[in-house]
């Protein structure tokens, strides 16, 4: 039986931010529902078959990246258990929206693309279980929210209180991407996950490494398995995260029907289908966490604390050496033909192939009056015949105080989100580096890591599949993105990735957004774009509907 309710949203998509409305990465968001009835959940645990009925129907106006308005009609499935053996069916669950008519006009949406949108920041856990429309997900705590307890981090990679720029590690940033492929007649699958902080009754972390990417995967077997019942193309599914919703996309990409994750697939009641996806978004990916803490002294090292003071140079030094012994041992070359980097040639690759084209397209779009201010204010900018040529040291001065002490990740205390993203049981945080436990603060009187800490840095590393055991499964498209003034991690991290897709043979579109932070997505609209490029999508329209 089809459930229809009329619902209308209004929902702002331009520049510029404005009181009560919230500013994600250059685009702002403004949305009002009014009240009207819905439908009762699409399908109950343990069923693992779509009901092409079990819809409501809403309709939302969205205002594209020109400032022009569209009203889309979906149909909107509330939140469907993803596999047949939950652990906590309120994250492990997925909506579904599929446009039917778009400025009055019918749209058949089901062979178009499928974004398949995460909303996880932090590592932290992600519901959509009392979403009522499109882009209604987001980040939830775990018992009473928050950290757990034991631990002073409130979410993985969260900012330190300094200026660089806008920041949003609630995976939020690319909510903009749901609503404007909904415009363009996409399919849009918004999947919960579980998260590090979730803890039952016996005082057991049952949301810690890998149960996030095994519920993505899950909910990606979930939507293959029921092709010819759910709308839209299931071999193009394009994934889209921010931050540790990011990083997670890019392993969803990476890993695609890797049989590493085979048992814990099985565990949960994983639907028998594959979980290889056709294209990866990624905007300012938190990963690689094993070698995080180096690149991100090599990045960072010289830059101060927001109180002023420098870390631990000798600490800060011996992560530097770590970051050059794995770098070169990955053998990456640059775009563009630029050779193999290493730790000595990085930052003249990332100056020419990501910084000086970033300023450039930033201070050409500028009015010539406003580029003048612009320089004026940042003499370290040299603007000649159209370009911005500066040094790698100036830039570092430009971006000002690092958000992060030393070490980023995993700290000797066991104090940050990632120690809890590999906690295990009733232990809250663990280390997760050699270097780490070595200096350990806490106490602990180990002297090797736990036996099952290589395998789940396998397990949440897209490097693994990318560079060291290259997987035939991966998706063979990339759009990375990342915030120039972004200190949540090392800009190599996403250079990283890019540069080892590009080696295999994929198609990487990746660049930097000038004076932008953590979590910007200043051009969702060239996203959208790109998606209908790689997968080949044609929209097909009807006739315009009478009134």
């Amino acid at each position: 039986m089809k459930h229809r309710a009329v619902k209308r949203r209004s929902v702002v998509l331009g520049l510029g931010a404005t009181a009560g409305v919230a500013a994600v990465g250059g685009i702002t968001l403004s949305a009002q529902a009014s009240s009207g009835t819905s439908s009762s959940t699409s399908s109950s645990a343990g069923s693992l078959v779509f009901d092409p009925d079990g819809y409501t129907e809403l309709t939302t106006t969205v205002t594209d990246t020109d400032g022009d308005d569209h009203t889309v009609k979906y149909h909107f499935w509330k939140a469907i258990t993803y596999v047949a053996k939950p652990v906590d069916a309120t994250y492990q669950s997925l909506v579904v929206s599929v446009p039917v008519e778009i400025d009055g006009t019918t749209v058949d949406a089901s062979n178009a693309p499928i974004l398949f949108a995460n909303s996880v920041g932090g590592y932290m856990p992600s519901s959509v279980a009392d979403a009522t429309g499109i882009g209604a997900g987001g980040m939830a705590g775990g018992p009473g929210g928050g950290a757990p307890t034991g631990s002073t981090a409130p979410s993985a990679s969260a900012s330190a209180p300094n200026a660089n720029g806008n920041t949003n590690a609630t995976g939020g940033a690319t909510s903009s991407n749901q609503l404007l492929a909904l415009a363009a007649g996409y399919v849009v699958v918004e999947p919960g996950a579980r998260g590090r902080t979730l803890k039952n009754a016996d005082g057991e972390y049952y949301g810690v490494a890998p149960a996030a990417i095994v519920d993505l995967k899950a909910a990606v077997r979930y939507v293959r398995a029921n092709k010819g019942r759910i709308p839209g193309n299931v071999d193009r599914i394009v994934s889209a995260g921010t931050s540790a919703g990011g990083a997670l996309s890019s392993l969803l990409g990476a890993s695609g029907d890797s049989p590493l994750y085979d048992k814990y697939l099985e565990e949960i009641g994983a639907a028998d289908a594959s979980d290889a996806i056709f294209a990866t978004g990624a905007w300012c990916p938190i990963t690689d966490l094993e070698h995080a803490d180096g690149a991100y002294e090599w990045n960072w090292g010289t830059n101060a604390l927001n109180t002023g003071k420098q870390v631990d140079q000798t600490v800060s030094k011996a992560l530097q050496s770590q970051f050059a012994e794995y770098q070169a041992a990955l053998k990456l070359k640059g775009l563009n033909h630029f050779g193999t980097l290493n730790a000595r040639n990085y930052d003249e690759y990332l100056v020419k192939q990501y910084l000086e084209p970033s300023a450039t397209t930033h201070l050409a779009a500028l009015s010539d009056a406003d580029r003048e201010t612009y320089l004026a204010a940042n003499t370290f900018i040299t603007w000649k015949n159209g370009k911005a040529t500066f040094s790698w040291a100036d830039f570092l001065t430009h971006v000002g105080a690092r958000k992060k002490t030393t070490p980023a990740f995993d700290a000797f205390d066991l104090s940050t989100g990632e120690n809890n993203e590999f906690g295990k049981g009733t232990t809250v945080s663990r280390h997760f580096t050699a270097y780490g436990l070595k200096n350990d603060t806490t106490g602990l009187t180990a002297k090797r890591l736990d036996s099952d800490i290589p395998e789940m840095l396998r397990l949440m590393n897209p490097m693994y599949f990318l560079a060291d055991k290259p997987n035939a499964g991966r998706s063979r498209h990339w759009w990375i993105r990342l915030g120039t003034l972004d200190s949540d991690t090392s800009l190599t991290v996403s250079a990283n990735i890019a540069a080892a897709a590009n080696g295999l043979g994929d198609d990487v579109n990746h660049l930097y957004y000038w004076d932008e932070g953590h979590g910007a997505n200043t051009d969702p609209g060239d996203f959208i774009t790109w998606i209908a490029k790689v997968t080949g999508h044609k929209a097909e329209v009807g006739t315009k509907v009478k009134k």
